[in-house]
């Protein structure tokens, strides 16, 4: 799995030239699993290695200086760079189409449902934000329920206890709760918030100004696994190699697929035009800092341009 593993020397210890990047379970980022499967980061002459690790440690790697780069949504990356390390945001890998879900227990049928109930959710991340956009949809507010702060992976089990009314959790946890709950249900997706969460390869300040051209790189990686993935006569493949990563059968992942939506270079570079409102990741990233000031998650505001740089996509692109 790790390309950078043919470089190691005898010690064990990857070279200091080795980008390490940390990636975990979501189909954006699993994505990259084929150029890793396929030899093309090897291709590209550029030493890579990933590690494979929970969301949350991976974050946590990262801020502690363990690895260069980090596979994190764009909120996300405000509250690592405002509580341990900033990063700067070099490839946008997609937006979350769906994956994102509030579930519902049977008989709830709507976000207007949830009036005085309860909703099991991680607050200060991605989940509570989708709530809160859910509820503002449905003409409701955040006083209109009860949160019960939940960590995300264990959002399915407690929705199967039935302590509470829905949860609000991202893939394999949403799917999970579907499955554990006969007759749950999504109730609210990001599906019907496109690019109030962009899933991003951050990478940090320091690795970016010394080793630039490696990054570029990946970055030109990425867009060919992109590519394949595009071309329908790939699918059988990619979803092999990806429901191999997470150790599910490929029609089982195909959903997951489904509900992220990876862009082409032509969309990311329209993402990446500075704006206001989610079809800009500087409006997008905006939102998420005004959440995290509001619930306290860090206390002043960010520089938003300082995480962003699509000059890597900007000259790919030429």
């Amino acid at each position: 799995m790790l390309c950078g593993a043919l470089a190691m020397g005898l010690s064990g210890f990857a070279p200091a030239d080795t980008l390490k990047i940390g990636y975990s379970d979501w189909p954006g980022w699993v994505a990259w699993e084929i150029g890793i499967k396929k030899g093309w980061f090897k291709e590209a002459g550029v030493d890579v290695e990933f590690e494979w690790m929970d969301y949350v440690a991976s974050m946590e790697a990262y801020g502690a200086g363990q690895i260069d780069a980090v596979c994190m949504t764009n909120g996300d990356a405000l509250v690592t760079g405002a509580t341990a390390k900033p990063s700067v945001c070099i490839v946008i890998n997609d937006y979350s189409n769906g994956n994102d879900m509030v579930v519902g227990q049977p008989g709830i049928e709507s976000m207007k449902d949830m009036k005085g109930k309860k909703i099991a959710l991680e607050e200060g991340f991605v989940p509570h934000l989708l709530v809160l956009k859910g509820l503002e949809a449905a003409g409701m507010s955040e006083s209109d329920i009860e949160i019960v702060n939940t960590p995300t992976d264990e959002t399915p089990s407690v929705l199967a206890s039935k302590k509470v009314d829905a949860i609000c959790a991202w893939q394999p946890s949403s799917g999970t709760a579907l499955k554990e709950v006969e007759g749950s249900k999504p109730i609210y997706t990001s599906a019907e918030a496109p690019g109030l969460i962009y899933d991003c390869l951050f990478v940090s300040p320091e690795t970016l100004k010394s080793n630039r051209e490696d990054w570029v790189k990946v970055a030109k990686v990425w867009y060919k696994i992109v590519d394949f993935l595009k071309d329908e006569d790939n699918i059988d493949e990619a979803l092999e190699i990806l429901s191999g990563r997470v150790n599910v059968k490929p029609d089982e992942y195909e959903p997951f697929l489904d509900g992220t939506y990876i862009m082409t270079m032509e969309e990311a570079l329209k993402v990446w035009e500075e704006g206001e409102g989610l079809k800009s990741i500087y409006g997008s990233t905006k939102i998420s800092d005004d959440f995290n000031v509001k619930y306290e998650v860090y206390e002043k505001p960010l520089e938003i341009g300082v995480y962003l740089d699509p000059s890597i996509t900007k000259e790919i692109a030429k």
